[in-house]
């Protein structure tokens, strides 16, 4: 039985791997590679072969605040109104007997009520485990712009003219 090769996209890279050709040019910043790919689509570069390899990947907690009953409720309750609302609306639009915006408002209160209590609750059972809040990002050390082999040198020759955001490649 053979080997059963990979979907590869137009660019040439496995769908589900690296991509594969020449890094024309390796940047600190996600903006600054995306920066480069603009570069490229305004010198009217066929930007479909090109990807941007993040390296070097780096898992970032930041912590927000700490936690609190008062936090856990207030959290749980917007939560909560926000489905409210949601249900709501739909009860309001779909209703055959036309439903009015008591409905509406007895749906957000209901929603926030069950919301802050939720909250509260699963607060209280991992009280002690996480007591602050945080939001969770990967990044990257560096980033890579790769294209296509047949593609690498013009990409490259786009990148290092310091006119190439004004000029397309038709016009020079």
């Amino acid at each position: 039985m053979s080997n059963p090769q990979p979907f590869r996209s137009r660019a040439g890279a496995a769908s589900n791997g690296v991509p594969q050709g020449d890094t024309v040019a390796e940047y600190a910043t996600y903006p600054e590679a995306q920066a480069a790919v603009d570069r490229l689509a305004k010198a009217d570069f066929p930007v479909k072969q090109v990807s941007i390899v993040g390296s070097d990947l780096k898992s970032v907690e930041r912590v927000t605040g700490a936690m609190s009953y008062g936090r856990a409720a207030g959290g749980g309750a917007l939560t909560g109104a926000w489905f409210g609302m949601f249900l709501g609306l739909v009860l309001f639009i779909f209703s055959p007997s036309g439903a009015s915006w008591p409905v509406l408002g007895a749906a957000v209160l209901v929603g926030a009520g069950f919301g802050m209590l939720f909250g509260i609750v699963s607060y209280s059972i991992r009280r002690r485990r996480r007591d602050f809040t945080s939001v969770m990002q990967v990044v990257a050390g560096s980033y890579s712009l790769v294209v296509e082999t047949e593609l690498g040198n013009r990409a490259r020759n786009i990148l290092n003219r310091p006119d190439a955001a004004e000029t397309p490649a038709s016009e020079a």
